[in-house]
Protein backbone atom coordinates (compact mmCIF):
# COMPACT_ATOMS: atom_id res chain seq x y z
CA UNK A 1 0.00 0.00 0.00
CA UNK A 2 1.50 3.40 -0.95
CA UNK A 3 1.87 5.75 2.01
CA UNK A 4 2.61 8.88 -0.04
CA UNK A 5 0.12 10.50 -2.43
CA UNK A 6 1.18 12.92 -5.17
CA UNK A 7 -1.08 15.60 -6.62
CA UNK A 8 0.08 17.94 -9.37
CA UNK A 9 -1.60 21.30 -9.91
CA UNK A 10 0.16 23.37 -12.53
CA UNK A 11 3.80 23.65 -11.52
CA UNK A 12 3.21 22.59 -7.89
CA UNK A 13 3.25 19.06 -6.51
CA UNK A 14 1.58 18.31 -3.17
CA UNK A 15 2.95 15.28 -1.32
CA UNK A 16 0.56 13.85 1.27
CA UNK A 17 1.72 11.35 3.86
CA UNK A 18 -1.27 9.07 3.71
CA UNK A 19 -1.72 6.80 6.69
CA UNK A 20 -4.17 8.82 8.77
CA UNK A 21 -5.26 5.95 11.02
CA UNK A 22 -1.69 5.91 12.43
CA UNK A 23 -1.13 9.68 12.24
CA UNK A 24 0.92 9.27 9.08
CA UNK A 25 4.13 7.64 10.36
CA UNK A 26 7.09 7.07 8.07
CA UNK A 27 8.33 3.60 7.24
CA UNK A 28 11.55 2.25 5.73
CA UNK A 29 9.82 2.34 2.36
CA UNK A 30 8.44 5.87 2.62
CA UNK A 31 11.79 7.23 3.83
CA UNK A 32 13.43 5.81 0.72
CA UNK A 33 10.56 6.88 -1.55
CA UNK A 34 10.73 10.47 -0.35
CA UNK A 35 14.52 10.52 -0.63
CA UNK A 36 14.35 9.28 -4.21
CA UNK A 37 11.57 11.70 -5.11
CA UNK A 38 13.43 14.77 -3.88
CA UNK A 39 16.61 13.60 -5.58
CA UNK A 40 14.72 13.25 -8.86
CA UNK A 41 13.46 16.83 -8.54
CA UNK A 42 16.97 18.09 -9.23
CA UNK A 43 16.45 17.26 -12.90
CA UNK A 44 12.68 17.91 -13.10
CA UNK A 45 12.13 21.24 -14.84
CA UNK A 46 8.33 20.93 -14.77
CA UNK A 47 7.97 21.10 -10.97
CA UNK A 48 8.67 24.55 -9.56
CA UNK A 49 7.50 24.16 -5.94
CA UNK A 50 6.49 21.38 -3.54
CA UNK A 51 4.02 21.22 -0.65
CA UNK A 52 4.31 18.42 1.91
CA UNK A 53 1.46 17.65 4.31
CA UNK A 54 -0.33 14.80 6.06
CA UNK A 55 -3.72 13.17 5.57
CA UNK A 56 -6.45 13.62 8.15
CA UNK A 57 -5.76 15.99 11.03
CA UNK A 58 -2.06 15.23 11.55
CA UNK A 59 1.18 15.89 9.73
CA UNK A 60 3.43 12.97 10.69
CA UNK A 61 3.97 11.01 13.91
CA UNK A 62 7.54 10.04 13.04
CA UNK A 63 9.07 6.61 12.67
CA UNK A 64 6.53 3.82 12.96
CA UNK A 65 7.06 1.92 16.23
CA UNK A 66 6.29 -1.48 14.74
CA UNK A 67 7.67 -0.99 11.24
CA UNK A 68 10.88 0.87 12.16
CA UNK A 69 11.75 1.10 15.85
CA UNK A 70 11.16 -2.57 16.62
CA UNK A 71 13.26 -3.84 13.70
CA UNK A 72 16.04 -1.37 14.53
CA UNK A 73 16.54 -2.98 17.95
CA UNK A 74 17.51 -6.17 16.12
CA UNK A 75 19.88 -4.64 13.56
CA UNK A 76 23.66 -4.91 13.55
CA UNK A 77 25.78 -1.77 14.09
CA UNK A 78 26.39 -1.70 10.33
CA UNK A 79 22.67 -1.97 9.66
CA UNK A 80 21.90 0.86 12.06
CA UNK A 81 24.43 3.14 10.38
CA UNK A 82 22.95 2.25 6.99
CA UNK A 83 19.53 3.35 8.28
CA UNK A 84 20.69 6.64 9.85
CA UNK A 85 22.64 7.55 6.72
CA UNK A 86 19.61 6.76 4.57
CA UNK A 87 17.36 9.03 6.65
CA UNK A 88 19.99 11.76 6.55
CA UNK A 89 20.09 11.41 2.77
CA UNK A 90 16.40 12.37 2.72
CA UNK A 91 17.21 15.73 4.33
CA UNK A 92 20.17 16.20 1.98
CA UNK A 93 17.86 15.57 -0.97
CA UNK A 94 15.32 18.09 0.34
CA UNK A 95 17.98 20.74 0.79
CA UNK A 96 19.69 20.11 -2.55
CA UNK A 97 16.62 20.07 -4.80
CA UNK A 98 16.16 23.50 -6.39
CA UNK A 99 12.43 23.80 -5.72
CA UNK A 100 11.13 25.60 -2.61
CA UNK A 101 9.47 23.13 -0.23
CA UNK A 102 6.54 24.29 1.90
CA UNK A 103 5.29 22.22 4.83
CA UNK A 104 1.59 22.49 5.81
CA UNK A 105 1.38 21.20 9.38
CA UNK A 106 -1.62 20.28 11.48
CA UNK A 107 -1.94 18.07 14.53
CA UNK A 108 0.98 15.83 15.42
CA UNK A 109 4.35 16.68 13.90
CA UNK A 110 6.81 14.53 15.80
CA UNK A 111 10.20 12.87 15.43
CA UNK A 112 10.93 12.34 11.76
CA UNK A 113 7.83 14.40 11.00
CA UNK A 114 9.37 17.37 12.80
CA UNK A 115 12.53 16.81 10.76
CA UNK A 116 10.56 16.88 7.50
CA UNK A 117 9.04 20.18 8.59
CA UNK A 118 12.43 21.54 9.67
CA UNK A 119 14.04 20.57 6.36
CA UNK A 120 11.39 22.44 4.38
CA UNK A 121 12.01 26.00 3.26
CA UNK A 122 8.77 27.45 4.66
CA UNK A 123 6.38 26.13 7.29
CA UNK A 124 2.70 26.89 7.81
CA UNK A 125 1.02 25.52 10.93
CA UNK A 126 -2.17 25.58 12.98
CA UNK A 127 -2.72 26.70 16.56
CA UNK A 128 -3.54 23.14 17.60
CA UNK A 129 -0.46 21.58 16.00
CA UNK A 130 2.28 20.11 18.18
CA UNK A 131 5.88 19.88 16.97
CA UNK A 132 8.15 17.59 18.97
CA UNK A 133 11.72 16.48 18.39
CA UNK A 134 11.08 13.58 20.72
CA UNK A 135 14.11 11.38 20.11
CA UNK A 136 15.15 11.65 23.76
CA UNK A 137 11.91 9.93 24.76
CA UNK A 138 13.10 6.73 23.11
CA UNK A 139 16.62 7.00 24.48
CA UNK A 140 18.15 8.68 21.44
CA UNK A 141 20.06 11.94 20.99
CA UNK A 142 18.66 15.06 19.40
CA UNK A 143 21.30 14.81 16.67
CA UNK A 144 19.00 13.19 14.13
CA UNK A 145 18.95 13.96 10.40
CA UNK A 146 20.69 17.31 10.87
CA UNK A 147 18.54 18.65 13.73
CA UNK A 148 21.49 19.89 15.79
CA UNK A 149 22.74 21.87 12.79
CA UNK A 150 19.47 23.18 11.34
CA UNK A 151 17.10 23.76 14.24
CA UNK A 152 19.34 26.31 16.06
CA UNK A 153 19.57 28.30 12.85
CA UNK A 154 15.79 28.46 12.63
CA UNK A 155 14.79 29.18 16.24
CA UNK A 156 18.06 29.91 18.07
CA UNK A 157 20.53 27.82 20.04
CA UNK A 158 18.86 27.97 23.46
CA UNK A 159 15.38 27.21 22.22
CA UNK A 160 16.63 24.36 20.05
CA UNK A 161 18.57 22.92 22.98
CA UNK A 162 15.42 22.95 25.13
CA UNK A 163 13.37 21.09 22.55
CA UNK A 164 16.10 18.56 21.76
CA UNK A 165 16.96 17.84 25.41
CA UNK A 166 13.38 17.59 26.69
CA UNK A 167 11.48 16.26 23.67
CA UNK A 168 8.53 18.44 24.66
CA UNK A 169 5.93 19.65 22.19
CA UNK A 170 6.03 23.14 20.73
CA UNK A 171 2.50 24.33 20.14
CA UNK A 172 1.42 26.36 17.14
CA UNK A 173 1.50 29.87 18.57
CA UNK A 174 4.85 29.20 20.22
CA UNK A 175 6.23 27.81 16.95
CA UNK A 176 5.13 31.02 15.24
CA UNK A 177 6.62 33.26 17.93
CA UNK A 178 9.90 31.34 17.80
CA UNK A 179 10.16 31.58 14.03
CA UNK A 180 9.64 27.90 13.25
CA UNK A 181 6.35 28.69 11.51
CA UNK A 182 6.08 31.44 8.93
CA UNK A 183 2.33 31.69 9.58
CA UNK A 184 -0.48 30.00 11.49
CA UNK A 185 -3.81 29.26 9.80
CA UNK A 186 -7.07 27.57 10.64
CA UNK A 187 -6.91 23.80 10.03
CA UNK A 188 -9.05 23.98 6.90
CA UNK A 189 -6.87 26.76 5.48
CA UNK A 190 -3.33 25.57 6.19
CA UNK A 191 -2.92 23.39 3.07
CA UNK A 192 -4.68 25.85 0.70
CA UNK A 193 -2.51 28.68 2.07
CA UNK A 194 0.66 26.66 1.48
CA UNK A 195 -0.46 25.69 -2.03
CA UNK A 196 -1.38 29.30 -2.82
CA UNK A 197 2.08 30.54 -1.86
CA UNK A 198 3.68 27.61 -3.66
CA UNK A 199 1.81 28.58 -6.82
CA UNK A 200 3.04 32.16 -6.44
CA UNK A 201 6.63 30.98 -6.07
CA UNK A 202 6.23 28.53 -8.96
CA UNK A 203 5.15 31.38 -11.23
CA UNK A 204 8.11 33.49 -10.16
CA UNK A 205 11.73 33.44 -11.38
CA UNK A 206 12.44 29.81 -10.55
CA UNK A 207 16.11 30.00 -11.58
CA UNK A 208 16.55 32.81 -9.06
CA UNK A 209 14.57 30.94 -6.39
CA UNK A 210 16.82 27.92 -6.86
CA UNK A 211 19.87 30.15 -6.51
CA UNK A 212 18.50 31.66 -3.30
CA UNK A 213 17.92 28.20 -1.84
CA UNK A 214 21.36 27.01 -2.91
CA UNK A 215 23.17 30.04 -1.47
CA UNK A 216 21.26 29.94 1.83
CA UNK A 217 22.45 26.35 2.15
CA UNK A 218 26.05 26.83 1.03
CA UNK A 219 26.70 30.00 3.01
CA UNK A 220 26.10 28.37 6.41
CA UNK A 221 29.76 27.43 6.67
CA UNK A 222 31.26 30.50 5.00
CA UNK A 223 32.93 33.53 6.61
CA UNK A 224 31.09 36.75 5.76
CA UNK A 225 33.60 37.96 3.18
CA UNK A 226 33.49 34.61 1.39
CA UNK A 227 29.69 34.68 1.44
CA UNK A 228 29.62 38.16 -0.06
CA UNK A 229 31.96 37.04 -2.84
CA UNK A 230 29.85 33.91 -3.46
CA UNK A 231 26.70 36.01 -3.68
CA UNK A 232 28.35 38.36 -6.14
CA UNK A 233 29.05 35.44 -8.46
CA UNK A 234 25.57 33.99 -7.94
CA UNK A 235 23.79 37.26 -8.63
CA UNK A 236 25.91 37.92 -11.71
CA UNK A 237 24.79 34.51 -12.98
CA UNK A 238 21.14 35.43 -12.37
CA UNK A 239 21.68 38.68 -14.29
CA UNK A 240 22.51 36.59 -17.37
CA UNK A 241 19.07 34.95 -17.39
CA UNK A 242 16.25 35.79 -19.74
CA UNK A 243 13.99 36.26 -16.70
CA UNK A 244 16.11 39.23 -15.61
CA UNK A 245 15.65 40.83 -19.03
CA UNK A 246 11.94 39.94 -19.04
CA UNK A 247 11.50 41.73 -15.71
CA UNK A 248 13.27 44.82 -17.01
CA UNK A 249 11.28 44.93 -20.23
CA UNK A 250 8.01 44.42 -18.37
CA UNK A 251 8.86 47.24 -15.96
CA UNK A 252 9.63 49.62 -18.84
CA UNK A 253 6.34 48.65 -20.51
CA UNK A 254 4.37 49.06 -17.29
CA UNK A 255 3.41 45.38 -17.30
CA UNK A 256 3.82 42.43 -14.95
CA UNK A 257 6.70 40.14 -15.89
CA UNK A 258 5.98 36.58 -16.96
CA UNK A 259 8.85 34.44 -15.76
CA UNK A 260 9.87 31.21 -17.48
CA UNK A 261 12.70 30.04 -15.25
CA UNK A 262 15.54 30.60 -17.70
Amino acid sequence: MPYVRYHTEGKVVTLTLDRPERKNPVTFESYAELRDYFRALESDSDVKAVVITGAGENFCSGGDVHDIIGPLTRRSPEGLLEFTQMTGDLVKAMRSCPQPILAAIDGVCAGAGAILAMASDLRFGTARSKVAFLFVRVGLAGCDMGACAMLPRIIGQGRAAELLYTGRSMEGKEALAWGFYNAVHEPDRVVPAAVELAQTLANGPSFAHAMTKRMMHEEWGMPLDAAIDAEARAQAECMQTKDFRRAYEAFVAGACPVFEGN
